[in-house]
């Protein structure tokens, strides 16, 4: 395998991961429908649910302590910041590329939720 070839396959996994981690952010950021669930409020539900946990039957115990246990990931996830800025910014440069590469069009990036303006920054268009 020539130097050239090796140095190709390295530049497509940096730019698969750039895009991959840029959309996983995204995914993981999507707004969600309803209220939005403060800390506080994830804080007095484990509250709650701990007095209800002393007197709960097994099945009622069983969910309980699912329901504290899907709180406490919330709350450590609410405490992972990510630089969304900076993914955007790796994704821009290897997205056009990528896209190019993998035959990927405007519409299915737009699909998968990546922003008409992210897009744009990346060179792709939808004529393209």
């Amino acid at each position: 395998m020539s130097d050239q070839h090796k140095a190709a396959l390295a530049e497509g996994r940096t730019q698969g991961r750039a895009v991959r981690r840029y959309l996983e952010a995204l995914e993981a950021h999507k707004p969600k429908r309803g209220r939005k669930r403060t800390a506080e409020s994830m804080t007095k539900q484990l509250e709650r649910i701990e007095t209800e946990l002393e007197t709960a039957d097994p099945l009622k115990r069983l969910q309980l302590i699912q329901q504290r246990l899907d709180l406490q990931a919330e709350l450590a996830a609410a405490d992972d910041k990510v630089d969304l800025a900076a993914l955007e910014a790796e994704f821009v440069s290897a997205a056009g590329p990528y896209g190019s590469r993998k035959g990927i069009s405007y519409d299915a990036w737009r699909e998968l939720g990546v922003p008409a303006a992210t897009l744009r920054s990346a060179g792709i268009t939808r004529g393209a």
